[in-house]
């Protein structure tokens, strides 16, 4: 992966759906192609980052797997959607 430079999730030490979350913070911060470097040590990690990533539509660039230690690279593809306006009622 080339040296750019990425912001970094440390979720190490937390539990499912912990480091996810702290990743989809990160991601709703960034701008589209900014790269995302999530490092965790929760195994469940690997099963929902992909998901995460293929759900929202972002692109998982490089996932890497040493002892008990996770480390996910993420680049923000989509502009993720506005939040709804509350409906209001004309009274």
């Amino acid at each position: 992966m080339k040296d750019i430079e990425a912001e970094l999730v440390d979720a190490r030490g937390l539990h499912c759906p912990e480091p996810v979350m702290l990743l989809h913070a990160a991601i709703r911060r960034a701008a589209p192609g900014a790269l995302i470097r999530l490092l965790a040590t929760d195994p469940s990690t690997r099963r929902d980052v992909p998901n995460f990533c293929r759900f929202l539509d972002h692109e998982l660039c490089d996932t890497q797997h040493e002892d008990d230690e996770f480390a996910y690279t993420i680049r923000k593809v989509s502009a993720e959607a506005p939040a709804e306006a509350p409906a209001t009622t004309d009274a």
